[in-house]
């Protein structure tokens, strides 16, 4: 239940329209709702202004579409992350509506779509390799009612593609830079552009990489100050970062 609803319920008890049991009876539903051994947070949009997103990695293909229809109930949009074709399919066979991105991993439910911000945000991915964690952050945004713009395969074995798109990167009112290998390009990015800087280590690279720990750690040592850096692979943590950056309000 979002705050909009919840005026909604307490104005319809205020005029008579709603008997006081039964908006306890909604009531009781809100900070939380148990199914299939878990145990969703329906109350978190009203907490920090988006609903809980299913991590669907680890989880069976029932207890997804367990989750993402209990959320649907109380929510306007949902969002499923490191989802399969299987789990998608699943979830679509119980909301039709729901739709699945591939690239992104990410099965995406809307009711109605969030206000649409005018921020942009520009999602910088090293290489073609990194199009999957890429993709999550642009799914997760793009959910959240945030403009995402893509440029990939900019990587500093060729510098020259970055600077070529200097005007759209210095558009934008924060960036998400994703890297694998050595993990360089956010520090490169961060000493051009005066907007908040994410950094999202990636998976991609060869062995001395350790699936991203190099990236990691080069990100967390950046010697350009001021980058934001989230776990390995991880666009949905950079995405919720963002959003928070750009439209907390006190």
């Amino acid at each position: 239940m979002d705050r909009e609803k919840l005026i909604a319920l307490l104005k319809d008890v205020k005029q008579g329209k709603l008997e006081p049991d039964q908006a306890i009876e909604k009531l009781a539903a809100l900070p939380f709702s148990l199914a299939d051994d878990m145990a969703l947070d329906t109350h978190r949009e009203l907490r920090c202004g988006f609903p809980e997103a299913v991590l669907a990695a680890g989880k069976s293909t029932e207890q997804v579409v367990t989750a993402f229809s209990t959320l649907a109930k109380a929510h306007d949009q949902v969002l499923a992350t490191r989802a399969t074709t299987e789990q998608a399919e699943a979830v679509q066979e119980v909301l039709p509506q729901a739709r699945w991105l591939a690239d992104a991993g990410c099965i995406v439910w809307e009711a109605k779509a969030m206000p649409t911000s005018e921020h942009v945000v520009v999602i910088v991915s090293a290489g073609a390799s990194d199009q999957r964690v890429s993709s999550e952050a642009r799914a997760t945004l793009e959910v959240m009612g945030i403009k995402a713009q893509m440029m990939s395969d900019v990587g500093v074995a060729g510098l020259h593609r970055l600077l070529d798109r200097m005007e759209q990167l210095r558009k934008a009112d924060a960036l998400i830079v994703c890297a694998g290998m050595e993990g360089a390009l956010p520090s490169v990015v961060a000493g051009l552009v005066a907007a908040p800087v994410i950094a999202v280590p990636t998976s991609v690279g060869y062995g001395a990489s350790f699936d991203g720990l190099a990236a990691l750690l080069a990100m967390l040592n950046s010697c350009a100050p001021g980058i934001g850096v989230v776990n390995i692979d991880n666009g949905f943590g950079a995405a919720v970062l963002t959003r928070r950056m750009l439209l907390h309000r006190h």
